[in-house]
């Protein structure tokens, strides 16, 4: 039941990030976004794998239980191409002065 759970709650955090990379993608500028809010839910998300990846019990049961890790790699995913975006919009920022 734990893991359902916590599925669930990564699953809601990460159902808007396709939203917000194609929001980041079409704006072409880094206005309302916030990098150290970015770099927190990264480095978040790479606590969460690697939380993961040295627990025992959840590491003997991979086998059935790999899709959570999948939820927290997709949502590092998402993060990483709007961090990406941002370093794109911050440049076009610049250029348009």
């Amino acid at each position: 039941m734990a893991e359902i759970l916590e599925i669930i709650m990564v699953v809601s955090f990460g159902a808007s990030w396709p939203l917000n990379v194609m929001k980041s993608y079409r704006a072409r500028t880094t206005k309302g976004k916030s990098l150290p809010f970015l770099c927190l839910i990264f480095f978040g998300y790479i606590a969460g794998i690697i939380s993961k990846l040295v627990n025992e019990a959840y590491m003997a049961n991979f086998a059935s239980k790999w899709y959570v890790l999948f939820f927290y790699v997709l949502n590092l995913v998402m993060v990483g191409i709007d961090l990406v975006l941002y370093a794109r919009n911050y440049r076009i920022d610049k250029r348009n002065g």
